[in-house]
């Protein structure tokens, strides 16, 4: 599989980062197949400069972008900030979820007017006069 990752460089305690196209075995430092971007995260604000072009192909290519890369672009305006499913299983277990929220919505409804009751007139109000 290929990823869109974060290859670091630089010295001890000045990390700069290459954002490049490699194949997941590979190590993070290692061999990659293409660099389509840089980062350096110690400057106010931090330097990014991405090829969008390049990222683009790449993801048509099936390339997959790690979390700190999907976030870089995600800042950038690439990619859209949406949320990643963790499991095909969570997929299938949300309509479940939805008629168990409606079912929670009715049998707590009442309960939230009653504890609104509650406090407007209750004793804390007497306890703020006195």
């Amino acid at each position: 599989m290929v990823k869109i990752r974060l290859k670091r460089m630089g010295t001890t305690k000045r990390p700069v980062y290459r954002l490049v196209v490699a194949d997941s075995r590979s190590p993070r430092d290692g061999r990659f197949i293409e660099a389509i971007g840089f980062y350096d995260p110690l400057p106010n604000p931090a330097v990014v400069r991405i090829d969008e072009e390049k990222v683009r192909v790449w993801m048509k290519r099936g390339a997959r972008p790690s979390d700190s890369a999907r976030s870089l672009l995600v800042q950038q305006g690439i990619l859209a900030g949406t949320q990643r499913r963790t499991a095909p299983a969570a997929a299938a277990a949300k309509p479940a979820t939805a008629e168990s929220s409606k079912a929670a919505d009715t049998a707590t409804a009442p309960d939230a007017g009653a504890t609104e009751d509650a406090t407007a007139g209750g004793a804390d109000a007497d306890a703020a006069d006195g």
